[in-house]
């Protein structure tokens, strides 16, 4: 891993974890073992260290979507969207920095200033949405999910299950023990009946 990576790794930890205001360049540099000076040599500033950790999250989600669909194959869109949802929940489980960091205040007030802020915070969200609306679009024109707006619908279950990784996130509730639950409600909802 090079010193720029491993400093990324490290500010999104920190980041997710204290928060942009209670992170420090001195912290990040003692996290990973390098002078100050390295860290001001990759990253400017603060802000744009901050900004190069969120593009760094986008882009890995982004990966971890692409490369799970990249040799799935599903019956259905029902099935999709079900396997959507759950995967969603696996890489919130297994990359919880990534999801804590974007359950923080400060990057969407930093995104009403900053325009690179917004465009990556739409990219993640939009990633979400547009994989659920995909299955919701297949399992329509497979028969096996109702007709509804997919796009409505697709925010609908991103809003549920966001909450639901935010519930687990604030120590509030065990994620795990509502996904049989969350499951049925997606397939209530989706599901075509005939």
């Amino acid at each position: 891993m090079s010193k720029k990576e491993n400093i990324l790794k490290a500010a999104t930890l920190l980041f997710a974890t204290n928060g942009f205001k209670d992170t420090s360049m001195t912290e990040v540099a003692h996290m990973t073992g390098t002078a100050s000076g390295t860290i001001f040599y990759h990253f400017t500033s603060k802000e744009e260290l901050f900004l190069s950790v969120l593009s760094s999250v986008k882009d890995g989600i982004l990966e971890e979507f692409s490369q799970y669909f990249r040799d799935k194959e599903f019956a259905n869109g029902l099935e999709m969207l079900e396997e959507s949802v759950s995967f969603y929940l696996y890489l919130a489980s297994s990359k919880t920095e990534w999801f804590l960091l974007l359950h923080r205040y400060y990057p969407y007030k930093l995104a009403k200033e900053n325009p690179a802020c917004r465009r990556f915070l739409e990219d993640i969200y939009n990633c979400f949405v547009d994989i659920f609306e995909k299955a919701l679009a297949q399992g329509q024109a497979d028969a096996s999910i109702v007709k509804l707006s997919p796009r409505k619908t697709a925010m609908l279950i991103l809003s549920t299950v966001d909450g639901i990784v935010r519930f687990k996130n604030c120590n509030l509730y065990d994620a795990g023990a509502l996904y049989n639950e969350l499951i049925a409600t997606i397939r209530r909802m989706a599901a075509n009946q005939n």
